[in-house]
């Protein structure tokens, strides 16, 4: 296995990697670690007490970051006559109908979100139900809306879709390194209370088991989940 760079075994030092921080502590620490020569993304990634085989016990989301992800997000929109219109007027990327979705379907790729109309649904699923995977259009993610516009604005600003994976883990952005610790650390606390309000009805026992925040190129820093757990439970 190949060992990590001089660089990166320097920067473990800073800090006791054993340790529990809270959000304020751990974004200091990540953001002092995030020396590469561009502007890193800060990365959240949290183990969750349910089982991610049952459907009862999924845990999936959006949630709007007060600060934004720093991130231009490329939309396209499948939308026609004047939802088409109002898509472009919020600021879609691409917009279209067949005409979209035969693009899509020849190798398009250049874009991060796909969102759509409800009407424009059946075509989709039918012709890009593949081809999308999980970037297909879903109303639990707010990306099938007839308020098309406004579910582009909000993906713009900085909504960030939280789910769950196989192994039982959410990893999301919440950042950029150049962003204020203050403003790190209100991105951090609003996608970890919206986990905790996420909370499967069917999940026993400990819920939050790890959280752990870092950079693009940096090592992990350890959140304490209790200290998040009390913070969500009080707002």
């Amino acid at each position: 296995m190949k060992q990590p760079g001089k660089k990166y075994r320097e920067t473990v030092k800073t800090y006791d990697r054993a340790k529990l921080y809270d959000a304020v502590e751990a974004t200091q620490i990540v953001k002092r670690n995030a020396k590469a020569k561009f502007d890193e993304t800060i990365e959240i990634h949290v183990r969750l007490g349910v089982d991610p085989k049952k459907s009862d016990q999924n845990v999936r989301g959006t949630v709007q970051l007060p600060h934004g992800t720093g991130q231009t997000v490329r939309v396209i929109a499948f939308a026609k006559g004047d939802k088409a219109k109002e898509a472009q007027a919020a600021g879609a990327d691409e917009v279209g109908d067949q005409d979209l979705i035969d693009k899509v379907k020849g190798g398009f790729t250049e874009f991060d979100v796909a969102v759509a109309t409800p009407d424009m649904m059946p075509a989709i699923g039918k012709e890009l139900g593949r081809v999308l995977a999980q970037k297909m259009p879903n109303p639990k993610s707010g990306t099938v809306s007839a308020n098309i516009g406004g579910a582009i604005k909000e993906i713009k600003a900085g909504k960030v879709e939280y789910r769950l994976d196989k192994t039982g883990i959410v990893h999301t952005i919440v950042g950029k390194a150049s962003f204020a610790e203050t403003q790190l650390a209100e991105n951090v606390a609003t996608l970890l209370d919206a986990i905790v309000r996420a909370k499967p009805s069917a999940s026993k026992g400990t819920y939050l088991k790890s959280i752990t925040l870092a950079s693009t190129m940096g090592p992990g820093v350890k959140l304490d989940p209790l200290r998040v757990k009390v913070t969500s439970a009080a707002s």
